[in-house]
């Protein structure tokens, strides 16, 4: 799971469990897996979900929504089963969100570094009016680098909680 990280790992679990089952699947496009890297705590916590193969579960049941809908699903299914969730399991299903659309916008990876965030853009499929944007909406906020993989260091408003600030940045571009 290390090796290939664990959203793949959910991915290829899935597909075994399918063909074990005799379920035929339609081949998707391969899809890289979107890295995020923030400093925010997100995990089932012990006391929440006790049982390790029904934690691994859910696990597998949020790296693998593909949309709104399936977060939307699998978070009422926590809820009528564990009642409410705590902040770290909001987070992870938050995270889910947020690279749900970082595939829609072609972002490959996130990072925080101390009060910024930096966007790398998938250099095949890069939109300049994309950042024209940006750069309109968010001024001296956000800095553009067309490099090989091109990126944007977005500084963020540190009024608002880094999901929150991740997520209006996307629904920007």
């Amino acid at each position: 799971m290390e090796q290939v990280g664990y959203d793949m790992y959910c991915r290829l679990l899935d597909e075994v469990m399918k063909e074990m089952q005799g379920v035929k699947q339609v081949q998707e496009k391969e899809q890289n897996d979107i890295q995020i890297d923030i400093d925010v705590s997100s995990y089932i916590p012990e006391d929440y979900i006790e049982n390790s193969d029904i934690k691994i579960g859910i696990y597998q049941d949020i790296a693998l929504c593909k949309n709104e809908e399936e977060i939307l699903d699998i978070t009422d299914e926590i809820i009528d089963r564990f009642g409410n969730m705590p902040k770290e399991v909001e987070n992870l299903l938050d995270i889910a969100r947020i690279k749900n659309l970082c595939k829609e916008k072609k972002i490959d990876k996130i990072v925080q570094r101390q009060n910024n965030i930096i966007f790398y853009f998938s250099a095949s499929e890069f939109n300049m009016e994309s950042v024209n944007r940006i750069i309109e909406k968010y001024k001296n906020r956000v800095k553009f680098s067309p490099s090989v993989l091109p990126y944007i260091t977005y500084k963020i408003d540190e009024n608002k909680s880094i999901i929150y600030n991740i997520k209006e940045f996307l629904n920007c571009i």
